[in-house]
C-alpha cells in the first residue's frame, strides 16, 4: 500500500504516559539527536503495544516511529487484507503520527479497501450512503474496523475509516 497520509493531531493518545511521555518531554526539553532517537523509540513502542492490544495478529512485527517526520514504518507479514488495513489505521490514527510507511506482507491478497477520513457531522449511516448507496449498510463499515471502534456512535473528525468491499 506504500505511504498514507493521516491528520497528525487526531487520534489516540499514546504518547502522554510512561517511557513515551518521558522521551517526548526529554526531547521537548533538549532536541538532541539521543533525545530524539529515545523518542522516535519509545513511540514505536508504544504504537507497537497498541497493535498488540488490539488482537491484530502480525508474524515478526517492526513498527519504527521517525520523530522529525511524524513517520511510522511497520513491517511483518499479515494473513489477510482486513489485518493488513486495520494494522496501519492503529498506527495512523495516532495522536502525531502525519504518515504511515507500510511494508507489511499480505499472506492471502485480497482487494483493497477504500479509505474515508471524518469530517464534523459524519456519522457511520452518512458514510455508508456516501459508498454504498445505502445507509442501513454502516454495520459492514462498522465491523470492518473493529476493534479500533467499539461503538458506531464514537468516530471523531480526523479519524481514518476502512471502507471494505460489499
Amino acid at each position: 500500500m506504500g505511504l498514507l497520509s493521516f491528520i497528525k493531531e487526531a487520534g489516540e493518545k499514546l504518547f502522554g504516559k510512561g517511557e513515551a511521555k518521558a522521551a517526548q518531554d526529554a526531547a521537548a526539553a533538549a532536541p538532541t539527536p539521543e533525545n530524539i532517537a529515545a523518542l522516535s523509540k519509545s513511540a514505536g513502542d508504544a504504537i507497537a503495544s497498541y497493535i498488540v492490544a488490539q488482537n491484530l495478529k502480525v508474524d515478526g512485527l517492526a513498527v519504527a516511529f521517525d520523530a522529525p517526520s511524524a513517520t511510522v514504518t511497520v513491517s511483518g507479514t499479515v494473513a489477510d487484507q482486513a489485518t493488513r488495513e486495520k494494522v496501519v489505521l492503529c498506527c495512523g490514527n495516532v495522536d502525531r503520527v502525519a504518515a504511515v510507511n507500510d511494508q507489511l506482507t499480505v499472506s492471502n491478497p485480497q482487494p483493497e479497501s477504500q479509505w474515508h477520513t471524518v469530517v464534523s457531522g459524519d456519522n457511520l449511516s452518512k458514510i455508508a450512503k456516501k459508498f454504498y448507496g445505502d445507509a442501513n449498510k454502516y454495520p459492514v463499515i462498522f465491523e470492518a474496523n473493529k476493534p479500533m471502534l467499539n461503538h458506531p456512535d464514537k468516530i471523531y473528525p480526523g479519524q481514518v475509516l476502512r471502507i471494505p468491499p460489499l
